[in-house]
């Protein structure tokens, strides 16, 4: 019998958890009654509930600890610790998006891990000072409704999207930590006055706002929208639920260099409040195990981080993704990024 519980991320008010629980996400929380927790490890968890859930149960399986897990969405829960600092009874962060752990490492919240970790992970995919670790990554792509467009009538950068024929018709999920990141690696590539220009002109194209990235993929399969804005892994999931044959809605890569071919990771840290660094080490330590990466690549359709990983679906390989000339470390500019969504009304 399991002995982990999950307990809701509870937010309180102060001026940096306002802006960040005034956006939503994808992820499932749970609130389950807390008991004693002495002795287990104590996970922050941004991924959500239904997608890591079944993984992080093996794994307590497999270290021999209990595992505490705190699900929240990522804004709600880089909030969370940064509200509660030195006392909170984090172990580990388990984070939707680079730029929340950029945030909590220039906090200075996040303890180095030891180089038989990071070595594991390709240097783009990890901090410079050893605090985070990604643990896969997701390609940022272009859906569309292949009954109502070709690909060759497609755009192959975000200025595109601009264009009047698309107005009404492109879906986005505006308070997903993944779009958030996008605009963030759009205000590094592009500047404050560029991202803000692009912004104003496509909110005047009337982009159609869906709760999260699940709900877009249906709108678009369905003709709701005709584009969509959202991560390659949605589409695989949503294949494998109805099979590929049965869908409308196909996948397009912008081409390289373009600030919408984003490829961002999920990753993890160790908190420098922990009172477990070992346990804490070795949870880090497992996720990037082969078992846990050929969990991210078969289950969620996402790319594993370490080499030689194996997936039963047919991903585009991660070196022939347009990737943008974005550093993963530069999108901690989380707070600019929703102070500035929330001034144009898009959350």
């Amino acid at each position: 019998m399991h002995v982990r519980r999950r307990i809701a991320a509870a937010l309180t008010a102060g001026a940096l958890v306002a802006v960040l629980a005034a956006c939503g996400s994808d992820s499932d929380t749970a609130s389950d009654e807390s008991g004693d927790g002495s002795g287990a490890l104590t996970l922050y968890s941004g991924r959500s509930e239904n997608l890591v859930a079944p993984l992080i149960d093996r794994l307590e399986d497999t270290l021999g600890f209990p595992i505490e897990v705190v699900y929240g969405g990522t804004p709600e829960i880089t909030g969370k610790l940064v509200e509660e600092g030195a006392s909170s009874p984090a172990d580990v962060v388990f984070s939707q998006d680079a730029g929340a752990l950029g945030l909590l490492d220039q906090a200075g919240m996040l303890e180095a891990l030891p180089a038989s970790v990071t070595d594991l992970v390709p240097p783009y995919y990890r901090a410079a000072d050893g605090t985070w670790v990604a643990t896969s990554a997701r390609a940022r792509v272009l859906v569309y409704n292949d009954e109502k467009v070709q690909p060759q009538d497609l755009p192959t950068g975000i200025d595109g999207l601009l264009d009047p024929k698309w107005k009404g018709q492109i879906g986005f999920a505006p308070t997903n930590a993944s779009f958030q990141a996008f605009v963030t690696g759009l205000r590094v590539s592009r500047g404050e006055d560029g991202a803000r220009q692009w912004l104003e002109a496509f909110k005047a194209n009337e982009p159609v706002a869906f709760e999260g990235n699940g709900p877009l993929m249906e709108g678009v399969d369905s003709g709701q929208v005709t584009l969509g804005l959202t991560n390659h892994y949605y589409w695989y999931g949503l294949a494998e639920e109805k099979g590929a044959d049965n869908l409308a809605v196909q996948i397009h890569y912008f081409q390289a260099g373009d600030p919408g071919a984003l490829v961002n990771i999920a990753g993890t840290a160790v908190l420098a409040t922990t009172d477990q660094p070992e346990q804490a080490q070795q949870f880090v330590a497992a996720l990037l195990s082969p078992e846990s990466q050929t969990y991210f690549a078969d289950e969620t359709s996402e790319y594993p981080i370490v080499s030689g990983v194996e997936t039963k679906h047919d991903l585009r390989p991660l070196a022939e993704v347009g990737t943008s000339d974005i550093e993963l470390a530069e999108l901690a500019s989380l707070e600019q990024t929703q102070a500035l969504l929330q001034e144009l009304g898009f959350i």
